[in-house]
């Protein structure tokens, strides 16, 4: 009879083994946006053209994200040599027309064009400037917004 507890045992506590090993793990798809709305502020203050690219691409990338959709509100303020994709010459018009029409709120640090002597007329006319952008990510992060600095 003890012979037969102890292989019946065995048997159990080897049917368990294999249970608990073949259990499906749950597949981590991400955090959930259970909120209602959300805010992001992207910050730009450098002139490279691979920085440029990220930050605009990284913006796109959040208005894409599914879990986002009509609950995302975004910023993109550009200060010190950030000022370089707000240029008329510069080649971001399309993506920035883009990002506009999309919601996105684009602003410029007024003290930049100050400092470096920069005409506004020679930025895009569809951009928003801010007496300072320090002092917009200080508001913003104050107010509960994300701070995105790629």
């Amino acid at each position: 009879m003890r012979q037969y507890t102890i292989i019946f045992s065995f048997l159990l506590l080897l049917g368990i083994s294999f249970s608990a090993q073949s259990q499906v793990q749950p597949v981590f798809t991400g955090a959930k946006a259970t909120l209602k709305h959300y805010k992001a502020l992207y910050v730009l203050n450098s002139g490279d053209e691979k920085k440029i690219n990220g930050t605009l691409r990284n913006i796109k990338n959040a208005l894409e994200d599914p879990r986002l959709k009509g609950k995302l509100e975004l910023e993109f303020v550009v200060f010190g040599d950030g000022v370089t994709i707000y240029d008329k010459n510069s080649p971001y018009q399309e993506k920035l027309k883009d990002l506009k029409a999309r919601g996105v709120l684009l602003a410029q640090c007024e003290n930049t064009p100050k400092e470096r002597n920069i005409d506004k007329n020679t930025l895009y006319d569809f951009i928003n400037f801010v007496p300072s952008g320090n002092g917009e990510i200080i508001i913003r992060q104050q107010q509960g917004w994300a701070i995105v600095h790629p």
